[in-house]
Order: C-alpha cells, then structure tokens, then sequence
C-alpha cells in the first residue's frame, strides 16, 4: 500500500510539472527545436538561425554569442548543464554569423541594428517578461546591455557574462595590467605588428596565442581546446569583427571604441547576474562594481577562469548560474 501510494504522489508531481523534453505544441518539431526567423533591417530581409533546447514555460534563456560575428558554438558546453537543471535554452547567431545569412552590408553592423535584431528574435520565439531570461557573453554581453536598456518590459532576469560596461575602462585594463603581464620581448613584437597594420602576419597569432589567448581567453594549452570553441573560432566572420571589434587583440577599437554605459546600470530593474573570472581579459573588479550597481545585481566570480570561463572554471561557472536561474524563474 505504501508503495503505491508514493508512487501515486510521484505520478501526480509528474503531471503537475511540464515534461523537460515533452514537444507537443512547438512548431519546431520536425526540426529539432531549429528555426531560421525572419527579420526586417535597413538593408531587407534576412533570416538567422536559432535551436531550442527543452520545455519549460516559466523559464527561457536566450544567448548572444561574442566576437562580434562568432557563433554560437562555444555555447555548447550549456548542454552539459542546463538540461539537468530544467532550464530550457536557445542557442542563436546573430545575423552575419555562421549559421545565419552573411550579407555583405557595412551599414548593417552597428549596436542599434543587433539589438533591434535581438528584439525581432525574441518576438518570434515567444519569448516574454514571464518567462525570458537573456545571458550576452563579451560582444553579446555588450548586445544584452543594450537590449536591457532599450526593452526593459521584455524581460524577466539578465545575464552579463564576462563584459565591462566600458570600452574604454577595458581599453585601459589592456594596457594597465594585461600588458605588463606579458614578456617585454612579446608584447613589443606584439606592438610592432600592430603598428605595421601586418594582422594577417602568421608570427601575429604565433606570439598571441602562448602569451595571450592561453593565459587571458582559455586557460588550457592550445591543443586541449574543446572542439566547440575550436569551431567558434574557426567561423569568426572578420567582415564583422574587424570594423566592429578592430583588428587588434589587445583591445578594442572600430565601432564599439567608445561604447559606455556604466551611468545607465542603475536602470536596469530586472534581477541580474554579472559574471566575472580572475583571468579574464576584461576586468573581475570592474564587474562586481557593475553588480553594485543594478539595483537587483548579484556578481558570481570565477577564481579560476579567464574570458571563457564556462569552459576553464566550469564547475563555478554553472553553479552560479543554474543557482541564479532558479532563483528568477521562482519570482513572480
């Protein structure tokens, strides 16, 4: 009798909550969860991709990739994770990326655009202020920001992972602290290349790639970098990414030289988590300030992890964040 009757409880905990992978209803069925969604910009129609990953109505995360002009594939170390914690996910390029149309217009790579971009994604995925978390990574930490800003309504929890509020106060950062760190020898080869405009030279990633990226993006020697960041990397449109980013890895140049936005924090009304990591070539101390001030910020610090810290401080990484969901998802 016992037995059955715990067993009844479990069936009627069961029904009560949605089945994880349970895709009655979805229109992406056949598909998988991938969607191609159509969106309007200056130059036309075009279409980016997105794949949905789970079922859970009270709770959507949706994740902007860095560079600009990555993709989303370093994203895919989430999947080790999130399923596990009933989180339902979508990974999405944005427009120029990979996976996503790649039209060859200047005008269209400008922060406005990408974050309009966002809000068309959003709508089309039904995504809304009950259920719609946004986590943005380095650029897409950038692109998150703005969209917070733009559409506050939108959204029920936001995620700014491993990205200053600052490009200049990065700017500084680079050649403050992360440049001394490297050997003198390096760092003024490094700077001579620079200054020769010779970013295509293989000696370039030859020395950044020991001294730099190894020490500040992933810490794991070159060889053990997981595939998914391999591949990311890989499909990196530098179209995009060299008049938005600028062609120097030491810091950040073209479009986003300027971009600011640390005296608008404090308008951000939604609960927000801020990610930084020891390592990490934007600066940990920077983003716990930024945490102080969002109203309903909370800052999770990586000890271990550099700028792709889900992958090199994993355990923390996830913890906080999957700790941070479940909290928001529970807010009315």
């Amino acid at each position: 009798m016992k037995t059955l009757i715990l067993c009844a409880l479990a069936a009627g905990c069961a029904a009560s909550k949605p089945t994880y992978f349970d895709n009655t209803g979805r229109d992406d069925l056949l598909s998988g969860g991938a969607r191609r969604i159509e969106i309007g910009t200056p130059s036309g129609k075009f279409k980016v991709w997105t794949k949905r990953v789970g079922n859970n109505p009270s709770l959507k995360l949706l994740t902007l990739h860095g560079g600009p002009a990555a993709t989303h594939e370093y994203f895919e170390a989430f999947d080790t994770h999130l399923p596990a914690a009933g989180v339902e996910y979508y990974f999405y390029d944005q427009l120029g990326s990979a996976y996503s149309d790649q039209p060859d217009d200047p005008r269209l790579w400008t922060i406005e655009r990408f974050a309009d971009e966002v809000e068309q994604v959003r709508t089309a995925l039904g995504l809304t202020k009950d259920n719609f978390v946004l986590l943005g990574h380095s650029w897409g930490g950038i692109l998150a920001l703005e969209y917070a800003l733009r559409h506050p309504q939108a959204l029920k929890g936001l995620v700014i992972s491993n990205m200053m509020a600052s490009i200049p106060a990065y700017n500084e950062y680079a050649r403050k602290v992360l440049m001394p760190q490297m050997d003198p020898l390096v760092l003024a080869e490094v700077l001579a290349i620079e200054a020769r405009k010779d970013y295509d030279n293989p000696r370039y990633e030859e020395l950044l790639f020991p001294a730099f990226y190894t020490q500040h993006i992933l810490r794991m020697p070159l060889e053990q970098w997981p595939d998914p960041v391999l591949r990311s990397f890989a499909h990196l449109n530098k179209k995009i990414y060299v008049p938005m980013q600028g062609p120097s890895e030491m810091g950040a140049s073209g479009v986003l030289e300027h971009w600011d936005r640390t005296a608008d924090l404090k308008s951000i009304a939604v609960p927000t988590l801020v990610i930084g990591a020891q390592f990490d070539t934007m600066d940990p101390k920077h983003m716990e300030w930024m945490a102080k001030q969002i109203p309903r910020g909370r800052f999770l610090y990586c000890p271990k992890g550099s700028h792709l810290a889900m992958y090199d401080d994993q355990e923390t990484y996830f913890a906080g964040l999957v700790a941070f969901l479940r909290d928001v998802s529970k807010q009315e």
